[in-house]
């Protein structure tokens, strides 16, 4: 009951507000927040009562296949109801201050409801097919939130774009549900776990296929390579949807499916392999694009890319052990080491970049709207909360010490350095990497001399804006500490996740390359560049920056070749055959030949009666021609 009133409460708050509260922005604030303050209450009650079930009942059944909804409530599902619970109701108490005088109040919060009711229901679906609805209502919800400021051209473009590269890896996702009911005769995730997991054990391999068109629809979710172009873009959108979408939810959505999925993949090597290397791809190309940015919006949304990255990568990297389930618990599933340790970055990503997201966020409506890095600076002492919250964020990004993001940066390292070393050397690059745009943004915007008039007269925001930073701060600083994987609440997902304690060598020597490719890529930036109006790559190394440039561009240079060249030119024939074949000789040709035959009949219609009877008289002789078998 109490799984069943999260999921209603942010969809009856929709409703309401849908219907009722359109021109009530304030009303349908306070309504959405409450909504999502209570679900949160809830949803954290229920997570750590240690209280697991599954329930489902059937809601279509066609011929032999029936199509149930139904709420799977593990360790995994918890874990993941609470990072939704948390960020949702930060970003909703971030979006009173934020959203303030926006005259689209009431539809924002109404797309927030919208889409926290989207986002739990992946959380919860017990089956595929439930996963698919709340996976396109998600898609949907998203697209509403991209386009809030529906007025500029470049949200509307926004908006499209993330609507078609995700149903590009959703019709993927869909073709894999199909072929998984074919191949196993069910989608009901603990049924599909323990098929798979006997599998597993017995040593025996599913077809590829399967996973890795279901990782398609991850692809899309989680923007990786090569659907990962809509993410950027997508910043677009008021900067609390970027905290709430494109930091720890929807983009964390493709994780958590892999994650829930995961028997499948250890199933087959191949598709697990395949997972890895674009989680490994994405992962390096996201942090170099990131570099050259100048957007502060954009320096987060090519970090995020480059941190699911990282998850991804972690998850192909597979098991340590072999997993176990729990004694006559069928449907309760241990995951594996890279599961885990995804899942575990996927926790402690969602408080630190939603923290340094809603951070932007403070620091734009200081600054008046202004989101350009170099035409900031100086904000340290004139926003000193914000910045003392965005540096813990900084901090736990680059894995400085004892912070959240050090303990599952340092785990992810670890397990890839006794899997597959040339990934360990690929990750640990990009962990200089992140080291060195994070402080190259940090200090631009806070250090130095305002470059600009609204940086000069830049401001705190008030205490719906300052609160969330604080949470979300704490919970960054803390995140990974160890008693968070050994108090027994998300013991099924932590439990293979390495601690160096029964690996001293390993983890020393990631200890050290963790603290060693820190320091060398924040120090590389805080001493490179300087506060000023103008990028100091682009000066000193101009082939280099024009080079990274380019390498962000290409992507989408790419597609819009194929679109123009390709896919317009594919679409232009069709059209022809289809005004030639089907308008032409179908629609037309048919008619045509009606149109005599009607001519034809209408010319008989001569008005004698002397004529009608030749015509009886010959409709007789061929009735009794047939009737007598003459013309049989």
């Amino acid at each position: 009951m109490q799984a069943l009133l999260v999921l209603l409460l942010p969809l009856g708050s929709a409703a309401l507000i849908a219907l009722f509260l359109r021109r009530q922005g304030t009303l349908a604030s306070i309504i959405s927040t409450a909504a999502c303050a209570g679900l949160a209450a809830i949803a954290l009650k229920l997570v750590f009562s240690n209280e697991r079930f599954v329930a489902s009942a059937n809601w279509l059944e066609i011929g032999s296949l029936t199509i149930s909804l139904g709420i799977k409530f593990d360790d995994l599902s918890a874990l993941m109801l609470a990072i939704v619970a948390i960020v949702g109701l930060c970003v909703h108490v971030f979006s009173l201050g934020y959203m303030h005088e926006d005259g689209a109040k009431a539809r924002y919060f109404g797309g927030l409801s919208i889409f926290m009711f989207s986002m739990l229901g992946i959380v919860f679906a017990d089956n595929l097919f439930m996963m698919f609805i709340f996976w396109e209502l998600v898609g949907f919800s998203s697209y509403l939130l991209i386009n809030h400021f529906c007025d500029k051209q470049s949200a509307a473009d926004a908006s499209k774009k993330a609507f078609i590269a995700n149903r590009v890896g959703d019709f993927g996702f869909i073709l894999g549900i199909v072929w998984c009911y074919y191949a196993f005769g069910t989608v009901n995730i603990g049924e599909l776990s323990v098929l798979a997991e006997a599998k597993f054990k017995a040593g025996e391999f599913i077809v590829a296929g399967i996973p890795l068109l279901l990782f398609c629809g991850a692809v899309g979710k989680s923007a990786q390579l090569p659907l990962h172009v809509w993410l950027p873009d997508a910043m677009e959108g008021p900067t609390p949807v970027s905290a709430l979408i494109h930091a720890a939810t929807m983009v964390a959505a493709g994780i958590f499916m892999l994650c829930r999925l995961e028997p499948l993949f250890a199933a087959a090597p191949a598709a697990l392999n395949v997972v890895m290397w674009i989680g490994v791809i994405t992962a390096v190309y996201a942090a170099l694009c990131a570099i050259t940015q100048s957007d502060i919006k954009k320096v987060l949304a090519y970090s995020t890319l480059s941190q699911l990255g990282y998850m991804v990568a972690a998850f192909g990297l597979g098991r340590l052990s072999e997993t176990q389930t729990h004694e006559g618990q069928t449907n309760t599933f241990l995951l594996s080491a890279g599961a885990g340790i995804a899942m575990f970055h996927l926790m402690t990503h969602a408080f630190f970049k939603a923290l340094m997201f809603l951070g932007s966020g403070s620091v734009i409506h200081g600054c008046h709207h202004e989101q350009n890095i170099f035409k900031m600076g100086g904000l340290s002492s004139r926003m000193k909360f914000t910045f003392v919250t965005f540096t813990l964020g900084v901090l736990a990004i680059i894995g400085f010490p004892m912070l959240s993001g050090f303990f599952s940066k340092d785990a992810i390292l670890l397990l890839a350095f006794e899997k597959n070393f040339v990934v360990f050397g690929l990750l640990a690059f990009t962990a200089v990497l992140t080291s060195f745009y994070m402080v190259r943004m940090w200090k631009l915007v806070f250090l130095g001399k305002p470059r600009s008039d609204e940086a000069d007269h830049a401001h705190e925001g008030g205490l719906t804006m300052t609160l969330p930073l604080l949470v979300l701060a704490i919970l960054a600083v803390v995140g990974g500490y160890s008693f968070i994987l050994d108090n027994g609440v998300f013991s099924n997902v932590f439990n293979d996740v390495p601690d160096g304690h029964n690996h001293h060598h390993a983890h020393n020597v990631v200890f050290a390359t963790s603290i060693g490719v820190m320091l060398l890529g924040s120090l590389s930036a805080y001493f490179f560049y300087k506060p000023q109006p103008v990028d100091s790559l682009a000066m000193k190394s101009p082939g280099l920056f024009n080079g990274l440039s380019l390498l962000k561009s290409f992507p989408d240079d790419l597609y819009n070749y194929y679109v123009a060249k390709i896919q317009q030119r594919f679409a232009l024939f069709v059209n022809f055959l289809e005004q030639i074949f089907v308008a032409g000789l179908l629609v037309r040709g048919l008619a045509g030949i009606v149109g005599l035959f009607g001519m034809g009949a209408r010319a008989l219609h001569v008005g004698s009666l002397h004529a009608y009877v030749y015509w009886f008289l010959l409709g007789t002789v061929l009735v009794w021609g047939f009737a007598s078998g003459l013309f049989l």
